[in-house]
Formats: C-alpha cells, sequence, structure tokens
C-alpha cells in the first residue's frame, strides 16, 4: 500500500510540473506511461540524425516506454509534408524549417512544436573547385572573383526558410555579396548536393555533414567556412512535431525526448562511442556513406581540400553537458530576424510571443530532470556572431532590421 501511495505521488509531482493543457491530458490517461508506444521519427540522410538513430539502435527508447522507428526520408520538403500530414509523429528537421510553417511561410501553415535541439555545429560550405582554382577559397576572396568575373552564380541550399539557407546567406551578406540579388539560389536535398556540384549546377552549397567532406574525397569541391566560424555553438537540427500531438501525447513527447538526450550524452562521451556512431549511421539504411568520411568531422578533424588542415574544437556536438539540447526562445527567435531579413517574411511578428508557442520548454525540462541533464539559468542566451554583431533576443525588430545587406 504504501508503495502505491509513493508511486501516486511521484506521478503527480511530474504532472504537477507539466503545461496545463499537458496536465490534463496526463490526468486523463490516468498514467504517465506513454500515450503512443511506437514513433515514427523522420531523417534525412546526414551525420546529425545520429542521436535519433543511436536512441533506437542503443534501445534506449525502451528504457522510456516507446519504440522509435528511424524513417529515411528524401528531402526536407517530404519531412514537411509528412510531418504536417501526420505520417510522421516527429522528425529531426531544420530548425526553420519548423518555423517557416509555423508561420505559414514554406508550405501548408500548420502550428507546430519543437521539442529539442539535436545538434550545435557541423555544417559547412563549399566551393566548386573551379571556383577554388579561380581564386576563390573564402568569404573575401570569393567576393573579389565575383567582383572582377561577372557571370552568373548558383548557390544551393536545402531548405527556403532552413538553416544551411540562412547560415549560407548570413556568410555571403557578411563579405558584402547579397545572395538575392548578386546570385541565383536553388533549393537541393542535402544527399543530392555534391552531384549537383559535379555536373556543374552550383558554384557552392552549405549542407551538413558529411556531405561537405564528400566532395573534398571526391575531389570537386573545397571547404570555404564551417557553421560554426559563423556562429560558434550555433542551432542547427531540432526534434519537431505538430502542436497538436505534443497536447495530445505529453508523455510520449517527454519519454522521446529523454531517449534522445542520452543517445547524444553517448555520443559525445568519447572517440569509441563517436566512432561506433559513424559506424552505425554510415550504413545504407541511414547516410549510405564511407565511414571514413563521417568521421574525422565528428572528431573536429577538418581538411578544405586544398592542403590546409586543422582541428576544430567547435564541431558537431549532440550534448555538451546539456548545453547543446535546450530550446532556448532566443535560437527560434533568431531565425524569424532572418526570414523577415530576406524578405521570406513580408511583416514583423511577435517573436518572442511565437517562440514560445512553439519551443516546448516543459517537455523538455520534464525530460532533462529524468536524464539528469543540467538545465541553463536562462531561456535566452547570448552569440556575436561572424560579422561582429551580437544576437540575445532582446531586440529582434531591431536587430532584422539592422542589416546593410537585406532583401
Amino acid at each position: 500500500m504504501r508503495r502505491k501511495v509513493i508511486k501516486t505521488a511521484s506521478m503527480a509531482a511530474v504532472i504537477g510540473a507539466m503545461e496545463p493543457a499537458m496536465r490534463a491530458s496526463a490526468w486523463a490517461q490516468g498514467s504517465d506511461a506513454p500515450e503512443k508506444k511506437e514513433v515514427r521519427i523522420g531523417f534525412i540522410p546526414l551525420t546529425d540524425c545520429a542521436s535519433v538513430v543511436m536512441a533506437s539502435v542503443l534501445k534506449l527508447d525502451e528504457k522510456y516506454g516507446v519504440k522509435i522507428i528511424p524513417t529515411k526520408e528524401a528531402s526536407w520538403a517530404a519531412v514537411r509534408d509528412k510531418l504536417v500530414n501526420g505520417e510522421l509523429d516527429f522528425a529531426h528537421v531544420l530548425y526553420g524549417l519548423v518555423y517557416g510553417v509555423h508561420a505559414g511561410i514554406s508550405g501548408p501553415k500548420k502550428d507546430m512544436a519543437v521539442l529539442m535541439t539535436l545538434n550545435h555545429n557541423g555544417q559547412g560550405i563549399t566551393l566548386s573547385r573551379k571556383l577554388a582554382e579561380a581564386g576563390a577559397v573564402d568569404g573575401a576572396s570569393l567576393a573579389k572573383v565575383m567582383a572582377a568575373q561577372k557571370r552568373d552564380y548558383t548557390f544551393a541550399q536545402t531548405f527556403p526558410t532552413g538553416t544551411h539557407a540562412m547560415w549560407i546567406y548570413y556568410w555571403l551578406a557578411t563579405y558584402g555579396i547579397n545572395p538575392m540579388k548578386d546570385a541565383k539560389v536553388i533549393t537541393v536535398p542535402p544527399p543530392q548536393m555534391v552531384a549537383n556540384m559535379r555536373v556543374g549546377n552550383m558554384d557552392g552549397y552549405c549542407v551538413g555533414e558529411p556531405w561537405n567532406h564528400r566532395a573534398i574525397a571526391d575531389g570537386i569541391g573545397i571547404s570555404a567556412a564551417t557553421t560554426q566560424d559563423i556562429w560558434k555553438d550555433h542551432p542547427e537540427k531540432v526534434l519537431g512535431t505538430q502542436a497538436d500531438f505534443v497536447k495530445k501525447n505529453p508523455n510520449t513527447c517527454r519519454a522521446v525526448v529523454s531517449a534522445i538526450l542520452e543517445a547524444g550524452k553517448w555520443i559525445d562521451a568519447g572517440l569509441s562511442n563517436k566512432n561506433k556512431m559513424a559506424e552505425t549511421i554510415a550504413d545504407r539504411a541511414y547516410v549510405n556513406t564511407s565511414v571514413d568520411v563521417i568521421n574525422q568531422r565528428i572528431l573536429g578533424r577538418y581538411q578544405n581540400g586544398l592542403g590546409k588542415t586543422w582541428d576544430d574544437p567547435n564541431h558537431m556536438k549532440f550534448y555538451n553537458d546539456g548545453l547543446v539540447n535546450f530550446p532556448y526562445l532566443s535560437d527560434g527567435m533568431w531565425f524569424l530576424t532572418q526570414h523577415k531579413r530576406w524578405g521570406l517574411l513580408k511583416d514583423h511578428v511577435d517573436y518572442l510571443a511565437m517562440a514560445r508557442q512553439i519551443n516546448q520548454i516543459g517537455v523538455y525540462r520534464q525530460a532533462a530532470a529524468a536524464t539528469k541533464t543540467p538545465l541553463p539559468k536562462s531561456e535566452m542566451r547570448s552569440s556575436k556572431l561572424i560579422d561582429g554583431v551580437v544576437w540575445d533576443g532582446s531586440n529582434p525588430r531591431a536587430y532584422a532590421d539592422g542589416f546593410k545587406v537585406k532583401a
């Protein structure tokens, strides 16, 4: 009898920490067990799908009463469509895609949710060998080449409101290149980037690993910048879902976030785990590439394809003592400021209110408690980007309007 009382009190404590709508749903279920035991999580073949895949492979999901089924998708547009129509329960997805769908600027408008950040850093900007031979090996030299050689330039990103679009736009603009006026921008799914560059469809692209290192290995491109050069410890992929799914399945959401937190912690724990992860996700079922193309950059061992090598301490991280995973409101707001800067959003929105709607901090806090993941002191954070401008979320309207180079 005493054990039953303690269990009931413990469950009440967990439910008491929930948002009101979630609390009502959980009490309706009469349990803190996951409402949905089997969940489909979409992913794109990229290194940063690793914590989702490893949560399943290592059976960390079972510990929390759920079964994760990783579902390989062909493009971010496919991920968007399947999230919106409910074919997927969750997805490893671009931060800016979730915000774009919620704002109604990247397809059908749907109330969306971000449950956690999956990784920081680890994306890259690749320029073609042809450009490198003309002298364009970084942002400054690219600007000089484009000014001297007047022709049509094409750059590729992976989704119009997504992270890679925002990174390459920000990077180009830092060197005085307006991506909306000085070049043509196209959308290409990540696994197709290398093949498209090989046949000359673009001069450069921004994508996640391993598709930057793959271009070097294949001798068709060079690394001009990493995204951590643009913003150290930037937010990248998130675990996304529909807002309605969170309301109906709060315990499932907590369980899935908990399992992925543990997977990220496991990956970041050491060299052997990272190598095992690389061997796992290199498989045809996941990223479908050779292990050596994945495992160097997850260890911070970089090369640019022109003989330069370096060790980067700000390589892709999945946990980093919990610093990676908290869904900071300021991170979500930043993408909205860039959507406004580049004309994707026609008018200012209530940046903070929208971030509070989307980022499910209540769910995350419960999962953090369950996994003993440290929490930050604030829901906002401050960062200085490549152009020296500081972003802290305090005045998003002024920030969005303050850039010289914009649409």
